[in-house]
């Protein structure tokens, strides 16, 4: 019996890259079919649950909103721009969407939740509690928020300062209205009383200091002209080791008697 002739190696070779070729070729065959079978208009999009905080949103009105904005079916729509359509609704801060088979979106939605007004009072800003700026309709909110203001970006430092001073004044039944930080970093603090407090510059344990020494002794300075707390109408910590006091009703101007 004759021995087999050997293969060559090219003919090895080129079989092999044949037979790649014809596997490489099939696979792409098939996932260009089964592409085309998922864009079509077979699998469209049933419907679109929403859970989670919507304390300020409806349901209805928000897969109204966002609809619109999505294209394509179960398979091919787009799920980060279905997630911005969702967070670019009033209030809404974080959107989670992913499919649910056979045909569903649900977008699970976390809300903002307002700690206190940003801007002037007729802006529609609000700070949330991880110091950042919103825009709401304000009717919404508890009109006892206090009132913050600072340079753009700052929102979150003026957030924290105002959660270190505030415990302060609470502590002498004062609650602060106002808190503002300025272009040049002074502070400034307006109280439920009308006193508007001139904070000064520095780090929050700086402010804190300044401020619990001022209020430590405040009543007792207001008490030597007959007056309390309720009559300050202004003070300014931005001395070293004190600081000016203005009373209602308590005037420091000696008048000439010549001019009478």
């Amino acid at each position: 019996m004759a021995d087999a002739i050997p293969v060559p190696f090219d003919v090895k070779l080129m079989n092999l890259v044949s037979s790649l070729v014809f596997v490489l070729a099939t696979v792409m065959l098939l996932a260009a079919g089964a592409w085309w079978v998922l864009r079509q208009p077979f699998f469209p999009i049933a419907g679109i649950k929403v859970d989670g905080e919507v304390t300020h949103n409806n349901a209805v009105t928000l897969r109204a909103n966002v609809t619109p904005q999505l294209s394509g079916n179960f398979f091919t729509v787009d799920l980060a721009r279905a997630r911005t359509a969702f967070e670019s609704v009033p209030w809404v801060r974080k959107a989670v969407v992913r499919r649910e088979f056979p045909n569903k979106l649900r977008a699970t939605l976390t809300e903002h939740v307002p700690v206190a007004h940003w801007g002037d009072e007729v802006g529609s800003q609000l700070v949330n509690g991880y110091g950042e700026v919103f825009e709401a309709n304000v009717a919404e909110v508890d009109d006892k928020l206090p009132r913050l203001d600072g340079p753009a970006g700052q929102a979150g430092q003026v957030l924290g300062m105002y959660r270190v001073l505030a415990p302060l004044f609470e502590a002498r039944e004062l609650t602060i209205e106002e808190l503002v930080l300025s272009s040049r970093g002074s502070w400034r603090a307006v109280l439920d009383t009308g006193a508007d407090i001139e904070l000064g510059r520095g780090q929050s344990d700086e402010i804190s200091v300044r401020t619990e020494s001022f209020l430590k002794t405040v009543t007792q300075v207001a008490s030597q002209y007959g007056r309390s707390m309720a009559a300050v109408e202004g003070a300014d910590l931005r001395h070293n080791e004190a600081y000016a006091l203005r009373l209602r009703g308590v005037t420091t101007v000696v008048t000439d008697p010549k001019k009478k």
